[in-house]
């Protein structure tokens, strides 16, 4: 038996010396790319690049490998190939340890910079400044809706939307002893307690609880006090050192938050895109229905409405829209452009691959 393991961790050394000389080989390719691009002045960071890679290779993955584990496998192989391009540098809406933070680790892997700000404005000026060359910011939760901060930010910038991430929510009670009957208080993000709210009436009806700037904020509020416990993810738990009094206490078992990227550019169409617009209607008869009207008869999918007041004019709002394809869509850039005619005015917020 000794024998036989010695022989299979032979030629399991053997394989990993084959990925590494393969891992150089397209780190050399790479770097070529990354000169080509330099000379054209194009983007080094494809969105739709990097799904039709993800796609192609779980499409013809024989197994027995698990094709979900491909894509996080090849994150880390282009994030790292990316760094040999151009240092990448993101800000999210943080700290470390925020759902956010773990949407911008899933999209750009751990060879990124990823820088936290306070708020979700500073991601957008850190972007807007140059100071770096992607923000992450959430948009939106399937239980509880849009994220109104990150709406209202697409009013006064100009950044474009470079891609969507989805990111399955689960939300961890977490505390220094681990232990249920020590909690007296419960501090987390709003939308937290909200996504628990069934869960919490039910198990600590009695124990009041505290809203703060973020899940990482409460983390860390409870890892300075034993009798405090944490709504937060499970990356939280490691960073702060805590232990789990109780996993998955979100209500909805299907519990989504998607992010967006912002960045300065549009990407190339991929082949399965979503275009995000805002705008504003004039007030007339029958405007919603004209509002419409130009994609149901392009037979465009609408995704997503949302509306926003207009702050600058009481009972007058901005709408939110996402359909599929891209801007560059024939279909898609007449039916915008028809919708314009009825609106003060329009706002192409960015096409971009759609998240799977």
């Amino acid at each position: 038996m000794l024998r036989k393991m010695n022989e299979l961790r032979t030629r399991i050394d053997a394989i990993d010396d084959q990925i590494l000389d393969l891992l150089n080989r397209r780190a050399e390719v790479v770097i070529e790319v990354g000169r080509a691009k330099a000379g054209q002045s194009r983007d080094f960071y494809v969105p739709s690049r990097e799904q039709a890679i993800y796609e192609r290779l779980t499409a013809s993955n024989p197994g027995p490998f698990p094709t979900e584990a491909i894509r996080k496998v090849f994150r880390e192989v282009i994030s790292a190939s990316l760094s040999l391009e151009q240092p990448m540098k993101v800000a999210f809406f943080g700290p470390s340890g925020t759902f956010t933070h773990a949407a911008a680790m899933k999209q750009f892997g751990f060879s990124a910079q990823l820088v936290s700000q306070k708020g979700i404005p500073g991601v957008f000026d850190e972007v807007l400044r140059g100071r770096a060359n992607y923000g992450v910011v959430p948009v939106e939760n399937s239980t509880e809706g849009a994220v109104s901060h990150t709406l209202d930010m697409f009013m006064e910038s100009d950044l474009q939307i470079n891609a969507e991430i989805l990111l399955e929510i689960s939300h961890y009670l977490l505390s220094r002893t681990g232990r249920i009957e020590d909690v007296r208080r419960i501090v987390s993000h709003s939308q937290p307690f909200a996504q628990c709210r069934k869960w919490l009436e039910e198990h600590l009806p009695d124990i009041p609880l505290i809203d703060v700037g973020s899940t990482a904020m409460a983390a860390q509020m409870a890892a300075e006090d034993e009798t405090a416990a944490a709504i937060a993810s499970e990356m939280a738990a490691s960073l702060y050192d805590l232990k789990i009094v109780k996993e998955r206490i979100e209500d909805n078992p299907n519990n989504f938050t998607r992010f967006l990227v912002i960045g300065n550019n549009t990407p190339d169409p991929s082949g399965r895109d979503k275009t995000s617009i805002m705008f504003s209607i004039k007030d007339q008869p029958g405007i919603l229905y004209r509002m419409l009207e130009p994609f149901s008869k392009r037979g465009i999918n609408l995704s997503k409405i949302e509306s926003r007041p207009l702050k600058k004019k009481a009972w007058e709002y901005i709408f939110f829209l996402d359909m599929d394809g891209h801007i560059r869509d024939g279909n898609v850039h007449d039916a915008v452009e028809e919708l314009r005619e009825y609106c003060q005015f329009l706002k192409v917020l960015g096409s971009y691959p759609s998240a799977r």
